[in-house]
């Protein structure tokens, strides 16, 4: 059985609580993802994802100025890298997420996505269960 970390993205581009909206909606486009781990002092404490931007930033007529723990998602759900990509595959289904931090200790080490899932769904038929019930939830 295949580990979260076997297919996880290890070198996960962060920001941080000093980092404030704008910055972070350019290093999304820089970097092209849809998602930015927060951490302070190496320690994960919230997830921005580009609907979080939308939805919590634009939406609600906040200014470009706008700290980063404005708009972030504090409760995030993560999963460890010696988890089983099943593990991984059930937790995004069962919270609708699309990415799930990798954290050893509050540090992040990785990040998983459906993407990393679904390269892995005919080996491994959970993680293609995830990927159509998190796909049919969306639209």
């Amino acid at each position: 059985m295949k580990t979260v970390q076997e297919v996880m993205t290890a070198d996960t581009e962060t920001c941080t609580t000093l980092d404030n909206v704008y910055e972070v909606a350019v290093k999304m486009k820089e970097w092209n993802v849809g998602a930015i781990p927060i951490v302070d002092r190496d320690q994960l404490v919230g997830m921005i994802t580009d609907r979080d931007l939308v939805i919590k930033g634009i939406a609600e007529k906040k200014p470009n100025s706008s700290k980063v723990t404005d708009v972030m998602s504090e409760e995030l759900i993560t999963i460890t890298a010696e988890a089983s990509v099943e593990e991984a595959s059930k937790l995004m289904a069962q919270h609708q997420i699309r990415r799930l931090p990798v954290v050893e200790n509050q540090k992040l080490v990785g990040i998983v996505s459906l993407g990393d899932l679904s390269t892995f769904r005919y080996a491994n038929e959970r993680a293609g269960e995830a990927l159509s019930d998190i796909s049919e939830h969306t639209h």
